[in-house]
């Protein structure tokens, strides 16, 4: 299905993943080998505009950190990018440039475009998360099926098996998710699309949406 494709989704302009995303399909793809990419690429890494702070740990110098922050490698934290108080880091991270990490948010295995907002009390997981995409306040991916089986990409009739029992969410650039919202495993969100508070989300929504409930989604006006 072409709308859940990498190309339909994000603009490779506005992330380091640019190369290793272009190998792949469909974004789900290319958690399983995101660790020993961002290893490949920290060691290629500008030293007059990086440094290793910690083992595998590549952080721009214009970033700003939280001293109460906690990061563990492999991770890269791009340009002008703020990491508060409290967030955590949990490896296999790439965050792009001008994004901000936020009060008591948790990462892991993850692609961050730049400019992504997850500010408050957010858990992404497993995910991708397109160019000026944000997460209100409490919004999370769920990146485990109750069943702990393997996770099942659903849009329509079209079904696409990931092999993966951890796959949160692919958010597509420009993707606004309203707080408090869940994001159950496999979910994809087109481009463009913007997400009540307090919605669960299943399946792929479309781009250019805006989701207001189970059943109720409106084409955003041009």
């Amino acid at each position: 299905m072409k709308e859940l494709m990498i190309t339909e989704l994000y603009d490779l302009d506005h992330t380091l993943a640019a190369p290793y995303l272009e190998d792949f399909e469909y974004p789900w793809e290319a958690l399983a080998g995101l660790g020993e990419f961002i290893v490949a690429l920290g060691k290629r890494l500008s030293a007059e505009e990086y440094e290793e702070i910690g083992d595998q740990i590549w952080v721009a110098k214009s970033a700003v950190i939280a001293p109460t922050a906690s990061i563990k490698g492999p991770v890269i934290i791009g340009k002008e990018t703020e990491v508060r108080h409290g967030a955590f880091i949990r490896g296999n991270a790439l965050v792009g440039d001008h994004a901000v990490v936020g009060n008591s948010t948790e990462l892991k295995n993850v692609i961050l475009f730049d400019h992504v907002q997850v500010p408050h009390y957010n858990y992404v997981g497993d995910s991708i998360l397109g160019y000026y995409s944000h997460m209100g306040a409490g919004s999370i991916t769920s990146n485990v099926k109750s069943d702990k089986k393997p996770v099942v990409i659903k849009a329509g009739e079209t079904h696409l098996e990931t092999g993966r029992k951890k796959v949160g969410g692919m958010l597509g650039d420009f993707v606004e998710v309203g707080c408090g919202t869940v994001i159950n495993p496999g979910s994809v969100i087109g481009r463009n699309t913007s997400i009540y508070p307090l919605s669960m989300i299943r399946g792929y929504i479309p781009a250019n949406s805006v989701y207001k409930k189970l059943g109720e989604i409106a084409t955003k006006e041009a």
